[in-house]
Protein backbone atom coordinates (compact mmCIF):
# COMPACT_ATOMS: atom_id res chain seq x y z
CA UNK A 1 0.00 0.00 0.00
CA UNK A 2 1.49 3.39 -0.83
CA UNK A 3 2.38 6.21 1.78
CA UNK A 4 0.63 9.46 1.13
CA UNK A 5 3.75 11.02 3.13
CA UNK A 6 6.57 12.66 1.46
CA UNK A 7 9.24 14.63 3.07
CA UNK A 8 9.85 17.69 1.74
CA UNK A 9 12.85 18.78 3.92
CA UNK A 10 15.70 16.60 4.16
CA UNK A 11 19.61 16.44 3.92
CA UNK A 12 22.06 14.34 2.57
CA UNK A 13 25.83 14.25 2.50
CA UNK A 14 25.76 17.31 0.17
CA UNK A 15 25.17 19.22 3.20
CA UNK A 16 28.78 19.55 4.20
CA UNK A 17 29.67 18.05 7.92
CA UNK A 18 25.29 18.38 8.45
CA UNK A 19 23.36 16.32 6.57
CA UNK A 20 24.28 12.20 7.51
CA UNK A 21 22.21 10.72 4.87
CA UNK A 22 23.86 8.55 2.09
CA UNK A 23 21.57 8.21 -1.41
CA UNK A 24 21.13 4.81 -1.80
CA UNK A 25 20.36 3.41 2.08
CA UNK A 26 17.95 6.76 2.40
CA UNK A 27 16.51 5.33 -0.87
CA UNK A 28 16.01 2.00 -0.21
CA UNK A 29 14.20 2.76 2.70
CA UNK A 30 11.81 5.62 1.27
CA UNK A 31 11.17 2.32 -1.20
CA UNK A 32 10.84 -0.03 1.72
CA UNK A 33 7.52 2.97 3.04
CA UNK A 34 6.41 2.82 0.07
CA UNK A 35 6.51 6.71 -0.44
CA UNK A 36 6.17 7.77 -3.35
CA UNK A 37 8.59 10.43 -3.59
CA UNK A 38 11.37 12.43 -2.17
CA UNK A 39 12.97 15.92 -2.07
CA UNK A 40 15.82 16.47 -1.35
CA UNK A 41 16.78 20.09 0.69
CA UNK A 42 20.83 20.51 1.07
CA UNK A 43 21.93 23.48 2.83
CA UNK A 44 22.83 26.31 -0.36
CA UNK A 45 23.64 23.80 -2.98
CA UNK A 46 22.48 21.77 -5.80
CA UNK A 47 26.15 19.92 -5.41
CA UNK A 48 23.63 16.24 -5.19
CA UNK A 49 20.99 17.05 -7.69
CA UNK A 50 22.24 14.72 -10.69
CA UNK A 51 23.54 11.96 -8.33
CA UNK A 52 19.90 12.09 -6.55
CA UNK A 53 17.79 12.03 -9.88
CA UNK A 54 19.94 8.91 -11.30
CA UNK A 55 19.49 7.21 -8.25
CA UNK A 56 15.96 8.14 -7.02
CA UNK A 57 14.61 7.14 -10.83
CA UNK A 58 16.62 3.74 -10.64
CA UNK A 59 15.16 3.24 -7.07
CA UNK A 60 11.61 3.73 -8.73
CA UNK A 61 11.14 6.80 -6.23
CA UNK A 62 9.99 10.50 -7.72
CA UNK A 63 12.98 12.70 -7.19
CA UNK A 64 11.70 16.17 -6.02
CA UNK A 65 15.11 18.47 -6.97
CA UNK A 66 15.34 21.38 -3.99
CA UNK A 67 17.84 23.21 -1.83
CA UNK A 68 17.64 24.92 1.94
CA UNK A 69 18.88 28.36 0.57
CA UNK A 70 20.24 31.05 2.54
CA UNK A 71 18.15 34.38 2.04
CA UNK A 72 20.01 37.86 2.98
CA UNK A 73 17.64 40.22 4.97
CA UNK A 74 18.07 43.03 2.55
CA UNK A 75 20.10 42.73 -0.59
CA UNK A 76 22.75 39.92 -1.37
CA UNK A 77 25.02 42.55 -2.40
CA UNK A 78 25.27 44.04 1.15
CA UNK A 79 28.23 42.35 3.37
CA UNK A 80 29.71 45.56 5.20
CA UNK A 81 28.27 45.85 8.86
CA UNK A 82 27.13 41.82 9.03
CA UNK A 83 27.88 39.69 11.73
CA UNK A 84 28.47 36.36 9.59
CA UNK A 85 26.59 33.93 12.10
CA UNK A 86 23.39 35.02 11.82
CA UNK A 87 22.95 37.74 8.91
CA UNK A 88 20.46 35.00 6.72
CA UNK A 89 17.46 33.37 6.67
CA UNK A 90 16.68 29.94 5.79
CA UNK A 91 13.95 29.03 3.14
CA UNK A 92 13.18 25.50 1.17
CA UNK A 93 12.96 25.92 -2.00
CA UNK A 94 11.37 22.75 -4.36
CA UNK A 95 11.03 22.85 -8.42
CA UNK A 96 8.12 21.67 -9.65
CA UNK A 97 9.07 21.30 -12.94
CA UNK A 98 12.08 21.56 -15.59
CA UNK A 99 11.82 25.66 -15.19
CA UNK A 100 11.57 25.84 -11.75
CA UNK A 101 14.95 23.27 -11.81
CA UNK A 102 16.74 25.83 -14.12
CA UNK A 103 15.67 28.60 -11.71
CA UNK A 104 16.90 26.96 -8.78
CA UNK A 105 20.10 26.70 -10.90
CA UNK A 106 20.19 30.43 -11.34
CA UNK A 107 19.35 31.03 -7.44
CA UNK A 108 21.92 29.21 -6.54
CA UNK A 109 24.74 30.00 -8.94
CA UNK A 110 24.20 33.84 -8.35
CA UNK A 111 23.96 33.08 -4.23
CA UNK A 112 27.47 32.19 -4.66
CA UNK A 113 28.56 34.68 -7.30
CA UNK A 114 26.71 38.01 -6.00
CA UNK A 115 25.82 36.87 -2.41
CA UNK A 116 28.39 34.87 -1.10
CA UNK A 117 29.87 36.41 2.30
CA UNK A 118 30.45 33.47 4.58
CA UNK A 119 27.41 31.42 2.94
CA UNK A 120 26.00 31.53 -0.88
CA UNK A 121 23.07 34.69 0.05
CA UNK A 122 20.50 35.03 -2.16
CA UNK A 123 17.39 37.96 -1.82
CA UNK A 124 13.77 38.85 -2.20
CA UNK A 125 14.97 40.66 -5.78
CA UNK A 126 16.39 37.41 -6.86
CA UNK A 127 13.38 35.31 -6.08
CA UNK A 128 11.13 37.75 -7.50
CA UNK A 129 13.29 36.90 -11.23
CA UNK A 130 13.24 33.79 -10.85
CA UNK A 131 10.45 32.37 -8.85
CA UNK A 132 8.49 30.75 -11.86
CA UNK A 133 8.19 26.70 -11.47
CA UNK A 134 9.21 27.05 -7.81
CA UNK A 135 7.43 26.40 -4.68
CA UNK A 136 8.94 27.63 -1.28
CA UNK A 137 8.25 26.70 2.06
CA UNK A 138 8.78 28.76 5.17
CA UNK A 139 11.79 26.87 6.48
CA UNK A 140 13.31 25.81 9.70
CA UNK A 141 13.26 28.29 13.01
CA UNK A 142 16.19 30.04 10.80
CA UNK A 143 13.65 30.92 8.40
CA UNK A 144 12.43 34.83 8.35
CA UNK A 145 8.60 33.65 9.41
CA UNK A 146 9.70 31.68 12.19
CA UNK A 147 11.89 33.95 13.70
CA UNK A 148 10.05 36.59 13.49
CA UNK A 149 7.58 34.74 15.58
CA UNK A 150 9.86 33.84 18.18
CA UNK A 151 10.56 37.84 18.46
CA UNK A 152 6.87 37.98 19.83
CA UNK A 153 6.55 40.05 16.03
CA UNK A 154 2.93 38.50 14.71
CA UNK A 155 2.39 41.51 13.04
CA UNK A 156 5.80 41.10 11.06
CA UNK A 157 5.79 37.64 10.75
CA UNK A 158 1.84 37.89 9.50
CA UNK A 159 3.19 40.40 6.55
CA UNK A 160 6.57 38.81 5.76
CA UNK A 161 4.19 35.16 4.90
CA UNK A 162 2.06 37.67 2.55
CA UNK A 163 4.97 38.90 0.72
CA UNK A 164 6.38 35.53 0.08
CA UNK A 165 2.99 34.03 -0.97
CA UNK A 166 3.14 37.48 -3.09
CA UNK A 167 6.40 36.47 -4.66
CA UNK A 168 5.82 32.75 -5.07
CA UNK A 169 2.21 33.21 -5.99
CA UNK A 170 -1.05 31.35 -3.92
CA UNK A 171 -0.83 27.78 -3.16
CA UNK A 172 3.19 27.93 -4.03
CA UNK A 173 4.27 29.22 -0.80
CA UNK A 174 3.80 27.03 2.46
CA UNK A 175 4.00 27.39 6.19
CA UNK A 176 6.11 24.83 7.44
CA UNK A 177 5.09 22.99 10.43
CA UNK A 178 7.24 20.55 12.78
CA UNK A 179 7.89 18.54 15.43
CA UNK A 180 11.36 18.33 16.85
CA UNK A 181 10.64 18.23 20.63
CA UNK A 182 11.87 22.18 20.70
CA UNK A 183 9.90 24.53 23.29
CA UNK A 184 10.89 27.21 20.62
CA UNK A 185 9.35 25.27 17.65
CA UNK A 186 6.10 24.48 19.85
CA UNK A 187 5.99 28.62 19.94
CA UNK A 188 6.34 28.67 16.17
CA UNK A 189 4.08 26.35 15.17
CA UNK A 190 1.24 28.20 17.23
CA UNK A 191 2.31 31.50 15.78
CA UNK A 192 2.27 29.55 11.85
CA UNK A 193 -0.86 28.11 12.30
CA UNK A 194 -2.52 31.53 13.28
CA UNK A 195 -0.59 32.90 10.47
CA UNK A 196 -2.32 30.26 8.38
CA UNK A 197 -6.14 31.19 9.36
CA UNK A 198 -5.56 34.81 8.90
CA UNK A 199 -3.85 34.81 5.75
CA UNK A 200 -5.11 31.27 4.24
CA UNK A 201 -1.86 30.17 3.25
CA UNK A 202 -1.59 26.65 3.56
CA UNK A 203 0.22 24.14 6.23
CA UNK A 204 3.23 21.47 5.43
CA UNK A 205 4.06 19.09 7.88
CA UNK A 206 7.92 18.22 7.18
CA UNK A 207 10.80 16.90 9.44
CA UNK A 208 14.10 18.67 9.12
CA UNK A 209 15.99 15.43 8.08
CA UNK A 210 19.44 14.98 8.71
CA UNK A 211 20.28 11.31 9.50
CA UNK A 212 18.42 8.06 8.52
CA UNK A 213 17.96 6.05 11.77
CA UNK A 214 18.27 6.58 15.65
CA UNK A 215 21.83 5.01 15.55
CA UNK A 216 22.71 7.50 13.09
CA UNK A 217 22.09 10.81 16.06
CA UNK A 218 25.58 10.21 17.41
CA UNK A 219 27.33 10.29 14.34
CA UNK A 220 25.82 13.36 13.38
CA UNK A 221 26.67 15.12 17.03
CA UNK A 222 30.66 14.35 15.84
CA UNK A 223 29.42 15.71 12.77
CA UNK A 224 27.94 19.20 13.85
CA UNK A 225 30.52 19.29 16.16
CA UNK A 226 33.24 18.97 13.26
CA UNK A 227 30.94 21.77 12.11
CA UNK A 228 30.90 24.40 14.78
CA UNK A 229 34.28 23.86 16.39
CA UNK A 230 32.82 22.29 19.69
CA UNK A 231 33.71 19.18 21.29
CA UNK A 232 31.05 16.29 22.22
CA UNK A 233 32.10 17.62 26.02
CA UNK A 234 31.02 20.69 25.60
CA UNK A 235 27.13 21.47 27.35
CA UNK A 236 26.73 24.36 25.40
CA UNK A 237 27.64 22.76 21.47
CA UNK A 238 24.44 22.70 19.13
CA UNK A 239 22.55 20.08 19.64
CA UNK A 240 18.98 18.64 19.97
CA UNK A 241 17.03 17.31 22.40
CA UNK A 242 15.60 14.54 21.20
CA UNK A 243 17.33 11.62 18.83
Amino acid sequence: MSSQFVHLHLHTQYSLLDGANQLNPLLKQVRDFHQPALAITDHGNLFGAVDFYEKATAHGVKPIIGCEAYLAPGSRRQREGLLAHNDYYHLILLATNLKGYHNLIKLSSKAYLEGFYYKPRMDKELLQEHHEGLIALSGCLSGEVPYLIGQRDMEKATQTAGEYREIFGKDHYYLEVQANGLDYQLIANRGLVEIHKKLGIPLVGTNDCHYLKKEDARPHEIMLCLQTGKTLSDANRMKFDTD
